[in-house]
């Protein structure tokens, strides 16, 4: 008893720590990335090589960079650059961060990208944070629980109700029938298990990252970009790096048809980079940048954005950055707002399903008892 103790004990420790596990791996993965920009700006205000830190650092055997930090210096080690090892370790960094820190490479000075880079790492305001954490609670802990209870009920319950009733002659409720009917058919376990296993892809691509959702794309048909670009908040996300980029690339005095294609490039999405595409061949045929980079943005608010920075002091940076701000917010609003209305609808969803079965039971032994009244 005292073994059987200590191993509950010990599977309930290990159901917390693997939730916590989950709950904060998009976050640490996201300090790492920090962690390294950080690096990065120390290295390159000191005058020192990137990749003369990046072996300094793996050979000190620092832990806290993780384990695809020594991965990227084993690819300088064996002679590559620090671009092409970025490229030849795309889980070390999200996709967006690494194209930039290639773009600044390709123009011989990092540090003029780090601002854009730092756009992308802000942290998720802690409202956002709960709203997608008790998605994930509601998938690991409610939902099994919803598919068990249902499962025991058409498996157990049911069967036995109907035994009964068959054996009094006593015609079922309309409602009840319904029921029964989908318990036979296994429509109630089947619905709660579909529910849960879409949810349970929503929260894998939330832990998984960037990197995970890759697994599913596909060379001829980007699915997961064209997804990307049709989700309101990532389509505002990518928006707001294209203009990071492009500003910072533009104040760098890069040509506008390279400044465009570059920042294309950053965004890491392929309906991105078509969009793009569309611009820089709008730019050599001497359309206006601001006129060019509507085929990015069909309502027109970049446009005349871009146009009043053309007109502003301090940089296209600076001048933009309040809008980089409002996007930004406007993302975490709507994926706050998504997961509560994702959130509530699962839980009015099963409330109804346990409701239905709850009233159909009912219904038995109402009948049942007319029944009993009835014969005495």
């Amino acid at each position: 008893m005292l073994f059987s103790f200590a191993l509950w004990i010990g599977g309930i420790v290990g159901c917390i720590g693997l939730i916590h596990f989950f709950f904060t791996l998009p976050m640490r993965r996201m300090e790492r990335a920090r962690l390294f920009l950080d690096l990065l700006e120390d290295t390159l205000k000191g005058g020192q090589s990137v990749e003369e830190m990046i072996l300094s650092i793996a050979q000190s055997r620092v832990q806290m960079v993780g384990v695809r930090f020594h991965l990227l210096a084993a690819e300088i080690e064996s002679g590559l650059s620090f671009g092409a090892a970025l490229k030849k370790t795309p889980r070390f960094l999200p996709p967006q961060i690494s194209a930039m820190l290639r773009a600044g490479e390709k123009l011989g000075d990092l540090q003029k990208v780090l601002p854009a880079c730092r756009e992308i790492l802000r942290d998720r305001p802690a409202s956002v944070r709960s709203a997608v954490h008790y998605l994930i609670l509601f998938v690991l802990l409610f939902s099994p629980v919803f598919i068990a209870v249902t499962l025991m009920t058409t498996v157990f319950v049911i069967p036995k109700f109907k035994d009964v009733f068959a054996g009094m002659s006593i015609q079922l409720w309309p409602l009840t029938a319904f029921v029964f009917g989908l318990a036979d058919s296994g429509m109630l376990v089947f619905l709660e298990i579909t529910i849960t296993l879409l949810m349970a892809v929503l929260v894998l691509i939330y832990i998984g990252g960037p990197q995970f959702t890759r697994i599913f794309q596909f060379r001829g048909f980007p699915i997961v970009d064209w997804i990307a670009w049709r989700v309101p908040w990532k389509q505002k996300r990518l928006q707001r790096d294209f203009s990071a980029m492009l500003s910072v690339l533009l104040d760098g005095g890069v040509s506008e048809a390279e400044a465009v294609r570059l920042a294309g490039e950053c965004t890491a999405n392929e309906i991105c980079r078509h969009r793009v595409a569309r611009a820089v061949t709008a730019l050599e045929q001497g359309i206006k940048l601001d006129e060019a980079i509507r085929t990015f943005d069909a309502a027109g608010e970049f446009h005349w954005r871009l146009t009043n920075a053309a007109r502003a002091r301090g940089g296209f940076l600076n001048a933009l950055r309040g809008w980089h701000e409002t996007l930004e917010a406007k993302a975490f609003q709507q994926e706050e707002a998504s997961a509560h209305i994702i959130t509530s609808g699962l839980v009015i969803l099963n409330g109804l399903l346990v409701a239905l079965i709850a009233i159909a039971m009912f219904g038995m032994l109402v009948m049942l008892l007319n029944h009993m009244v009835g014969i005495s």
